[in-house]
Order: C-alpha cells, then structure tokens, then sequence
C-alpha cells in the first residue's frame, strides 16, 4: 500500500513555473507507475502525465508537452512536475498517482490504484 502526499502548489502569474513534489510512504513506489492528473470544478480528472517504474518512459498530454516535465527518485520515492510557461488554463488541483500491472495504458484514473489529497495550482494575474 502507498500513501502519496503533494506539495508545491501556489498562485503564479502567467508564463511562470512551478515545481509539484509528491512523495510516497511504503515499499512498492520503486515498481509502480506515477502519474499526474488536474481536474477543476465540474470536470473529470485529466492525465498530465505518467513516469514508468524505472523512469525509462514519460508520456504527457498534448496540452503540457513541452511546458510539463516529470521525474522520479526511487531513493527518496519522490516524484515531481515541474511546469513552465504556465497558462490560466492549467489552473486545476493537481493529483499524483501510482498504479502497477503490466495491461494497462496509465493514461486514465481507472488504471492507479493509490492517490494524493491534491494540490491547489492557480496561474493567474
């Protein structure tokens, strides 16, 4: 079992960055997929991003890609976002997952089993 938490979430102008930390408590981080989903108020929960187990493949949704980078330390079983060029239309609570299993596309929240609380990130001026 995990427990993730995430951190790094704030206010930031248009066109600034943050950098969202989510660590995990318990023994299988090391093997399991981590992703990142936004989701707003009345919407579904949509994929920014996922990192395999060894860090070997990071996918990203087409609206972050190239702005979004993810990294993982499976020492510290620390994952991280770090986003740039931040728009308003990525103001959104910001979960990390993690899922295990090999049939899955870890493009949707049915694919992880565990989630963070969230964290707030509002790009606004």
């Amino acid at each position: 079992q995990l427990q993730l938490v995430e951190s790094g979430g704030g206010l930031v102008q248009p066109g600034g960055s943050l950098r969202l930390s989510c660590v995990a408590s318990g023994s299988t981080f090391s093997t399991s997929v981590m992703g990142w989903f936004r989701q707003t108020s009345g919407t579904e929960r949509e994929f920014v991003g996922g990192i395999s187990w060894n860090g070997a493949t990071v996918k990203y949704s087409e609206s972050v890609k190239d702005r979004f980078s993810i990294s993982r330390d499976n020492a510290q079983n620390t994952v991280t976002l770090q986003m740039n060029s931040l728009r308003p239309e990525d103001t959104a609570t910001y979960y990390c997952a993690a899922g295990a299993g090999l049939t899955k596309s870890y493009l949707v929240p049915e694919d992880y089993d565990y989630w963070g609380q969230g964290t707030q990130v509002t790009v606004s001026s």
